[in-house]
Order: C-alpha cells, then structure tokens, then sequence
C-alpha cells in the first residue's frame, strides 16, 4: 500500500514543531516504544473527539485508541519496533467512542531522531 507520507515529510520528524503538526492534513501521533503519546496533533484529536489535553501523556493503544490495542494494530507496531524497522501501511477501522471510521494508518520509526509515529488520514 502507498503511504500518505512523503519522505520530505519523513525527513522533518526530527525537528517537528507543535504548529507544524497542527498544519497537517493527517493525523500525527508521536509515541514512545511503549505507546506513552508524547505529540497528538490537532487533526487526530478532532478525528478522534479526544483533547490534546487528555491524549498526551496517556497510553494511545491502552487508554486513548483502545480499538487498537490488537494484533493487527499494536501488534505490528510492537514487532516493528523489536525488530528495529517499522514502517508499515495498512486500512482500518477506528470503533472505540465514536462511529466506525475508516482510515489509512501509517506506523513509522524515524531511524535518524529515535522517534514512533502514528499517522492517520480519514478515507
């Protein structure tokens, strides 16, 4: 499957800002090894019905996206992380407190800054 992702978007992770992330037409997740949300973007809270203010600092497969705490979903995110290569696309369906929604889901791990990313756009 194609990414939503460009690498010149790619190549800014290291440095991304709040403001550039809110600009986003995608939602951006910034997460640590374990899931802890250290970035949760404007798009994806809006997406999502959950604040900013509630994400960050929570778990986003245990206590912010529970619909995804599952082998399809973590379960990638958790082998791509131990693997040390994650970068994977795949539809589907977010369920937990809103209606079902469908949306292309794109986990990623920056090599160059260390860092985990969910990216999300509604399709």
């Amino acid at each position: 499957m194609v990414s939503f992702i460009s690498n010149d978007f790619k190549a800014k992770l290291g440095n991304l800002s709040r403001s550039d992330a809110d600009a986003a037409d995608f939602g951006i997740v910034k997460v640590d090894e374990n899931g802890k949300i250290l970035l949760y973007n404007k798009y994806e809270s809006e997406l999502a019905g959950v604040p900013v203010e509630k994400a960050e600092g929570r778990n986003f497969f245990t206590d912010v996206a529970v619909c995804t705490n599952n082998r399809i979903f973590f379960g990638r995110f958790k082998d791509g992380i131990g693997k040390g290569d994650l970068d994977l696309s795949f539809n589907y369906v977010f369920t937990y407190k809103m209606k079902p929604t469908n949306v292309m889901i794109h986990l990623y791990h920056d090599k160059a800054s260390k860092t985990n990313w969910v990216f999300v756009k509604f399709r």
